[in-house]
């Protein structure tokens, strides 16, 4: 009999009931006929009809976009796979060498916003697709020109918060679309003027940490960002992850190595859970559905190319699994 019909195409349980047919046609005149069954479904029948709940994490690849070395800004896009561990490959360029910018990522872009690389500053926000590998194109612009600025992803917006504009410091939450290309436009403020913080996403909320506090802000609503917990060091300059549980801040400035984290069903301080492969700040974060990873930032040696990777089920010290394609910091993370 008919369990479900789904476009035109009728779901039905086999006679012995032990296994599902898709119906491509039917017909009933005293006998059930049914034409074009298929037993097999594909791996993507139902999720074509069902979309999965969005999750910030990502499932295939991480990516380190921008930074500085030695010789200035960097624009190189750099990929690597959550599925294997093993080192970047660079897939493309920013439209400006930079860093110091927030990072954000929609289900099919990667977004670079803001930075520059001193004295300057800018409000560039870059668009690069997951779905092949290109260069990325100016899109919009943020409200502010500002360096030092940290991002949040909602399902449908990108944030970009706090950072350092030329004379004060920002205490601006930014949110540009991901449906299509604009400008960003203010939605609320910090608890105070805040730069070279670490951003984290859960499902409902944006997070920054650093500087020895937590503040979170609603997706669901403009409006200012409040203070829900502490770190257990004062710092800036850490790498803020995500699972679907936990907000992650790792790293910081004065030779920090600790993994921090803390509850996004409860506002709390977030605790100790494990150490990086070696103390750096200036890097970026990166999240799968299964681990917080860490790439680039300083020391070793001022400019480092190091990925680490920590697991989000269990408290445990991060591993070096890969390098970057150069050795840069102040870099800036996006997942897919």
């Amino acid at each position: 009999m008919a369990k479900y019909n789904i476009s035109g195409k009728a779901i039905l349980t086999d006679s012995d009931g032990t296994r599902d047919l898709i119906a491509e046609s039917l017909t009933h005149t005293g006998t059930l006929t049914v034409t074009n069954t298929v037993k097999a479904l594909a791996n993507d029948y139902f999720t074509n009809y069902f979309p999965q709940p969005y999750t910030f994490q990502g499932e295939t690849s991480g990516y380190t976009s921008g930074g500085g070395n030695p010789s200035g800004g960097v624009n190189i896009i750099d990929k690597f796979s959550f599925a294997t561990d093993g080192n970047a490959t660079d897939v493309g360029d920013l439209s400006q060498a930079r860093g110091f910018s927030a990072g954000q990522s929609s289900s099919t872009s990667g977004y670079t916003a803001g930075g520059g690389w001193p004295p300057t500053s800018q409000n560039t926000i870059d668009k690069f697709p997951f779905s092949s590998d290109a260069n990325a194109t100016d899109v919009g612009d943020l409200t502010q020109l500002r360096s030092m600025v940290v991002g949040q992803s909602s399902e449908t917006n990108g944030y970009s918060s706090g950072g350092y504009v030329t004379g004060p410091y920002s205490n601006v939450i930014d949110k540009f679309p991901f449906s299509e290309d604009a400008n960003a436009t203010d939605v609320g403020d910090l608890g105070g003027t805040r730069y070279a913080l670490a951003g984290q996403s859960s499902t409902e909320n944006g997070y920054i940490s650093g500087e020895g506090v937590i503040e979170k802000f609603p997706f669901s609503t403009d409006t200012n960002s409040s203070d829900v917990g502490d770190l257990s060091h004062y710092e800036r300059f850490g790498f803020g992850q995500s699972s679907t549980t936990h907000g992650y801040h790792s790293g910081g400035g004065s030779g920090i190595n600790t993994i921090e984290n803390f509850p996004f069903s409860v506002d709390a301080n977030s605790s100790d859970v494990g150490d990086l492969t070696v103390a750096r700040q200036r890097g970026a974060g990166q999240s799968s559905t299964a681990s917080g990873y860490s790439s680039a930032g300083y020391p070793p040696s001022l400019y480092g190319n190091t990925i680490d990777k920590f697991p989000f089920s269990s408290n445990a010290n991060a591993t070096d699994v890969g390098d970057l394609t150069t050795s840069r910091r102040e870099v800036t993370g996006q997942q897919v």
